[in-house]
């Protein structure tokens, strides 16, 4: 990652080096798109030219680079074919145009946010990968294959695989030394911390490397010699009525033809696909990580197509290659693909003979460094951490675009993410578990994120199988589709089907459009009648199992808002929990209780005083509360506190200026002596953890036993059975409960 000055002048510097780089990868690549199409060469620079100025300035994409694609390479080349001319073809370039433009207007740029990551993590990988392995010939001077072809199937009927072992026989001596050479000056720059910090680019150098070392070669003769295939071939013009001779015009005399405008929606089609796909591929790699409006994109892409077309160019897309490059090169706006496209204009009319004389294999090391990058083994093995389904899509996008090209490739991998959704709904379309309320038994059915015809069928089972006079809550927090026939299915179980069984059902988190509000018919807060049926031993029970959900992240399904509205008029709590004020510790999260099932006393280290007692006699004298539970908790500062004074002999109020914690400090202290503190300071970290936690133990049985023996009403209440006395300790790194031994 470079290191980025954020400074206007820094920020301008930068940008004109990218866009120096990203014109030196761009121009073999739009020539060679051009080759690859069946076009004119110069047809392949003035779209790069369009790309790069007209949709640069339009585009609110900072890192997008746009012109010719090798997406469309096949696509263009059947499109000349079928139409007969290259004229009649410029014309349904304009239409397509057009047809993007009103796909921006409509904001049809949404597709995009359809596409999975996993589809997405492919192609950018798939694309390094087809870098690596088509730039590797040129690298080593074999130039068969026009730079620019991504395809896996090349004109000369020979693949991308096959290639690489064909080249063995045609390596050029002069061109591979400048390419493995190209590769090392980058990979070092990059981990020269000088050089890498430094305005100019390593591409640049690169290139300035690679005329100078032809230049060398050229003067020793014999094997070192480039070959005119080696180099840039850049159409030159003598003069500019010459330049603009090469130009050619859409034949406007077939718009009749409806094959123009069969053409004209394919090539809008693919190129509007390939765009968004691009530019979400892109987004992903930003430094920045801005985000490009794909709406605007399609209306920049249209304008420029509509341009290019009647200029004679082929058709524009967002190019991954050249927005990669450029991203590496350390742009900063989008003024560095407008400056690249206006060095493709003034190099081309004014300097063809100089760009002549770049090598293409300093130009393949640029791009096989840069693919390097995009197929990096970190991805993969990131993919490969988040399991099958985010890896399964992301291999065979990746797979199937080295293997064919880009839209199929993503195609392909677009059906097996699918696939695999529809696997996932199809396997698991609800989610079934049993709530403990303290009312009865709640059956909880969660429903999937889409929800479709194909799941009918288990849902209805699952409905089928709730028992009569049962409780059924379904679930649609995390629901974003349902299907018209599973809401009609589930309205009629609602109507017809639980009424005859005596079965109420009750729904949360269905959107409004669905038309089944939010209801809760099952009892999920403690009532009258619930409080005298149940005993100070099912009320522990009670409070055992919210902790283990709460522990492992089960927590039951509440209707907090019915609770409110539920106790608004009185409260019927099932016991009474005194902790310490610890924020760590809230007793009703920790058992998993909702509104008005229990009381909460809170003192720094859950200490009694003749307040507390009050509170605690009448929470159940009087409220008759069935349980009374003391907690402690471990690594409790107030415990830790009083030890280290008592060790001391310093008072509360000279070490922490606190004049009111004195009694809590001194309440604490009676669990232990000063002798075990004075020897507990002088033991390790982990003895000493285990000391305090001894004492915060002693602590809590201490306040269990003040409590029976200081309120002759509690310890009444106790010998009668009416309530229950528990004290525990919340481990504050586990969120267990310690439940210590204690008097009946």
């Amino acid at each position: 990652m470079h290191s980025i000055d954020h400074t206007p002048q820094s920020a301008i510097i930068r940008d004109l080096t990218a866009g120096i780089v990203v014109f030196l990868v761009a121009l073999p690549l739009c020539l060679g798109i051009a080759l690859a199409s069946g076009a004119p060469l110069l047809s392949g620079v003035l779209s790069g030219i369009i790309g790069g100025t007209v949709v640069g300035i339009l585009s609110q994409s900072h890192t997008s680079v746009s012109g010719p694609a090798a997406g469309l390479a096949a696509v263009v080349a059947a499109q000349i074919t079928s139409l007969g001319s290259f004229e009649t073809f410029l014309l349904a370039v304009v239409i397509a145009g057009i047809i993007q433009i009103g796909l921006g207007i409509l904001r049809a740029g949404f597709i995009a946010k359809f596409v999975p990551s996993s589809v997405i993590k492919g192609l950018l990988a798939a694309i390094g990968l087809i870098l690596v392995l088509k730039q590797i010939p040129h690298l080593l001077g074999h130039d068969a294959d026009p730079e620019g072809d991504l395809a896996f199937l090349q004109h000369d009927h020979a693949n991308t695989f096959s290639e690489l072992f064909h080249m063995i026989d045609h390596i050029h001596l002069g061109a591979a030394i400048i390419g493995i050479g190209a590769v090392i000056l980058l990979v070092g720059w990059d981990r020269i911390r000088l050089l890498k910090k430094s305005v100019i680019p390593a591409p640049l150098v690169v290139v300035l490397f690679g005329v100078g070392l032809s230049a060398f070669f050229a003067s020793m003769g014999q094997n070192w010699v480039l070959e005119a295939d080696n180099f840039v071939k850049v159409p030159v013009a003598n003069s500019w009525s010459g330049f603009l001779e090469f130009l050619k015009f859409p034949d406007f005399s077939k718009l009749a033809m409806p094959s123009v405008y069969l053409a004209g929606i394919t090539l809008a089609a693919v190129a509007s696909l390939e765009t968004l796909l691009n530019l979400e591929a892109i987004d992903k790699i930003d430094p920045k990580q801005r985000v490009s409006p794909p709406s605007r994109e399609l209306l920049a892409q249209g304008i420029g197509n509509v341009a290019s077309g009647l200029i004679g160019g082929i058709p524009i897309t967002s190019v991954i290659v050249r927005s990669s490059v450029n991203i590496g090169a350390g742009n900063q706006t989008k003024a560095s693909a407008i400056f690249h496209g206006a060095l493709l204009l003034t190099s081309v009319a004014l300097l063809p003979t100089w760009l002549n004389k770049i090598p293409l294999s300093c130009l393949a090391a640029i791009l096989l460094v840069t693919g390097v990058k995009l197929a990096s083994p970190k991805l993969i093995r990131q993919l490969w951490g988040e399991g099958l389904y985010q890896f399964t899509p992301f291999i065979v996008t990746m797979a199937a675009i080295v293997l064919t090209d880009l839209l199929i490739g993503v195609l392909i991998g677009l059906a097996v993410s699918i696939g695999f959704i529809l696997y996932s709904n199809l396997r698991r379309p609800l989610r079934r578990s049993v709530e403990n309320h303290l009312g009865k038994e709640v059956v909880r059915i969660e429903l999937a994120n889409q929800v479709s015809f194909l799941n009918r069928a288990v849902l209805k089972n699952a409905l089928d199988a709730i028992p009569p006079h049962g409780q059924l809550l379904l679930d649609a927090q995390n629901t974003d589709y349902i299907d018209p026939d599973v809401l009609g299915l589930l309205r009629d179980f609602k109507d017809n089907a639980a009424p005859a069984r005596s079965i109420r059902v009750s729904f949360l988190g269905f959107r409004a459009k669905y038309e089944l509000e939010d209801q809760t018919q099952y009892v999920d807060h403690s009532t009258r009648e619930l409080q005298s049926q149940l005993t100070p031993t099912q009320v522990l029970q009670i409070l055992k199992d919210g902790n283990e959900r709460f522990r492992s992240g089960k927590r039951l399904t509440r209707d907090f808002s019915k609770q409110v509205r539920a106790t608004s008029g009185g409260q019927h709590p099932l016991a009474i929990i005194l902790s310490c004020i610890d924020s760590r510790a809230p007793g009703e999260l920790i058992f998993d209780l909702g509104v008005g099932d229990s009381f909460s006393v809170r003192i720094a280290g859950n200490v009694i005083s003749n307040e507390v007692l009050g509170s605690i006699e009448y929470a159940c004298a009087v409220a008759k509360a069935k349980l009374v539970l003391v907690m402690g908790h471990t690594r409790c500062g107030a415990v830790n506190a009083s030890i280290d004074l008592l060790a001391t002999s310093k008072s509360a109020l000279f070490a922490t200026g606190c004049q009111h914690l004195e009694p809590i400090v001194q309440a604490i202290q009676n669990s232990t002596t000063r002798l075990e503190c004075e020897h507990a300071n002088k033991l390790s970290a982990t003895e000493k953890e285990t000391f305090v936690n001894s004492v915060i133990r002693l602590n809590v049985l201490r306040s269990c036993e003040m409590i029976l023996n200081q309120s002759l009403t509690l310890r009444d209440l106790h010998s009668k059975g009416a309530i229950e006395m528990v004290g525990t300790v919340y481990d504050v790194s586990t969120g267990g409960i310690e439940f210590l031994p204690h008097k009946k």
